[in-house]
């Protein structure tokens, strides 16, 4: 299982984002998501279990700004300051604050770096969660299905009522200014009820019709990089990955493939 230990980590590079420089606002020995993804690297959330304590805004503050200097000290470049860790960082009952101090801090010292929160846009019926997300360069929201039956098989969401429905409404009212984020992959085992993305046609479309609908800025798909907690998955190859966005391409939406 992939552990963070700083509160503000890296940068490491990333495929979708270059250096990164990772903030975890979830707890250092654990994990905290309202998702359970069957790919997910920091493993199983059963397995997460620590400490439940989270930073305040203000060790967050503290600790990036360190991190920042020494980065400037050290001549270490920085792409994105982003939002990541130990599961779901808008779960943080301060992110909004969080946020708005992160963009202070990348404004006097690293103006050129983005500010990105990768998040699965569950918690998008939060006023203040919503606003914030809008203010940072890039929210990257996520979207692995395109029906709710499997969007539970493959994210194993906590909220028994989860939607992807509810989600897009949500995605909707960025205006088309966010970053989608999809994982492909195909399971193994057939029996698991997982989307199969290169296979079930009919998935394919769903997925597509909602991109195409909501017709965000960019649109990222990748696959599995790491070990993940179900052993039973399959990467696809960046071919397989392209000839499955070729209709949003054709529609012309931006896409990103990450392999």
């Amino acid at each position: 299982m992939l552990r963070f230990d700083s509160l503000v980590f890296g940068p490491i590079h990333s495929r979708r984002l270059g250096s990164s420089l990772g903030i975890n606002l979830l707890p250092r020995d654990g994990k905290l998501c309202n998702f359970d993804c069957v790919y997910c690297e920091c493993g199983w959330n059963r397995d997460g279990r620590g400490s439940t304590a989270l930073p305040t805004s203000s060790d967050v503050a503290l600790a990036l700004e360190q991190k920042l200097s020494s980065c400037i000290e050290e001549g270490i470049a920085v792409d994105s300051i982003t939002f990541s860790g130990h599961g779901e960082p808008t779960l943080h009952p301060d992110f909004a604050r969080i946020v708005d101090n992160t963009l202070a801090l990348r404004d006097k010292y690293m103006p050129c770096a983005k500010v990105s929160v990768l998040s699965n846009a569950t918690t998008l019926d939060r006023e203040d969660v919503l606003e914030a997300l809008k203010r940072v360069d890039n929210p990257i929201l996520k979207l692995d299905a395109g029906t709710s039956a499997a969007a539970r098989a493959i994210n194993r969401p906590a909220d028994a009522s989860y939607s992807v429905e509810k989600v897009v409404e949500g995605m909707e009212k960025f205006g088309g200014n966010f970053i989608l984020q999809t994982m492909m992959l195909r399971p193994l085992n057939p029996s698991e009820n997982l989307p199969d993305f290169a296979g079930d046609k009919e998935e394919l479309k769903s997925w597509t019709e909602l991109v195409l609908r909501l017709r965000p800025r960019l649109v990222m798909v990748y696959t599995l990089d790491r070990s993940t907690p179900d052993a039973d998955l399959e990467k696809l190859s960046g071919q397989t990955m392209e000839k499955l966005v070729r209709t949003l391409k054709e529609n012309d939406i931006n896409v990103q493939i990450n392999d």
